[in-house]
């Protein structure tokens, strides 16, 4: 058995980002590569870690502004948050409140305008619907909100803050974080210091970032996710003297691709102690919430150091969390 217990830490409130930095690079990065002690410096200074014959892997999809504030035909709220398109213009999707929701039902913008059709329970989740949406995709920018995390209370100023530089194809319920410290002068740097850029998709779901709900760790089944990773990608990390990837969303994606040979499709990996890794070497990553498969995939990386280094970013008083500051980890140092 591996006891959720094993993932717990006290993380005080005050510590969690209610608001992005500025700039993007001026994070702090914890950079811990066990050929010295760890050390306090910033993303800015990330491109000075790196160097030729290193491949910095990113997730490039866009996150949606899924979260519709709208009301029924009887005049009650709720709230829609789209999690996943389905086919055509199918929705998986959470509903708050949704008890009372029935089938065939519309439910209207402020405007009155028809915004979504609920078809009917998810029968792969108990807690979800399949909603279709009548409103033209292109709107969804004006009628919905980024779909912050619960955590985050405050209102973002500007929605582009939620999405990484480089994002492509709006397909993700949330934001793939360590990557929300890049900018475009720091990416130049990177490529400028001999390392190469390779861009992947994992489509980022919410049940990535949902807390653990068993006692025994490997109970825990993970819901799948859409990735993509192009063939020259493959042909680059094989090349590379070290594999570096942005976040837990990259690292999923191309070790999916490692590990089965399969470049796109759906994913359901759970990487978690014992894990035989294929791909990466190196990880930049932001500080996770406790019990989630998240900190399990870092206790993976690195051991039960993490533990060790998450008490120090809070001795610190690191900023933890989606717009908080970040980690630099080897899963080779000791």
């Amino acid at each position: 058995m591996l006891s959720a217990d094993e993932f717990d830490y006290d993380l005080p409130p005050e510590l969690i980002a209610q608001e992005p930095i500025e700039p993007r690079s001026a994070a702090r990065l914890l950079v811990d590569l066990g050929s010295r002690p760890s050390e306090h410096l910033q993303v800015s200074q990330f491109p000075d870690l790196v160097g030729e014959g290193d491949l910095v892997v990113v997730n490039e999809t866009r996150v949606l502004p899924a979260r519709l504030s709208l009301k029924r035909g009887s005049g009650g709220s709720v709230e829609i948050l789209l999690l996943e398109l389905v086919d055509g213009r199918r929705w998986r999707a959470l509903a708050r409140p949704g008890r009372k929701l029935r089938e065939g039902e519309v439910l209207l913008s402020s405007g009155e305008q028809e915004v979504v059709e609920i078809v009917g329970r998810d029968s792969s989740d108990d807690g979800q619907f399949i909603v279709e949406l009548l409103a033209e995709p292109e709107r969804l920018a004006e009628i919905g909100e980024m779909p912050l995390p619960p955590y985050i209370t405050t209102p973002l100023a500007d929605p582009e803050r939620y999405q990484t530089v480089y994002a492509k194809r709006a397909a993700s319920a949330a934001a793939p974080t360590a990557g929300l410290h890049f900018t475009p002068e720091l990416m130049e740097q990177v490529e400028a210091s001999g390392a190469r850029i390779a861009r992947v998709e994992l489509v980022v779901g919410l049940d990535t970032f949902r807390p653990l709900a068993v006692d025994d760790v490997r109970q825990h089944r993970m819901h799948s996710e859409q990735f993509s990773v192009p063939e020259h990608v493959l042909a680059e990390i094989a090349d590379a003297r070290r594999v570096i990837a942005v976040g837990t969303t990259a690292t999923r994606a191309i070790e999916t691709a490692g590990t089965t040979g399969r470049l796109s499709g759906r994913t359901d990996i759970f990487i978690s102690r014992g894990f035989r890794w294929s791909v990466v070497d190196v990880m930049l990553t932001n500080f996770h919430l406790p019990r989630t498969t998240l900190l399990v995939m870092i206790d993976a990386f690195v051991g039960r150091r993490w533990r060790d280094l998450y008490e120090e970013a809070i001795r610190e008083r690191y900023r933890m969390l989606s717009f908080g500051d970040a980690m630099l980890l080897d899963r080779h140092a000791q």
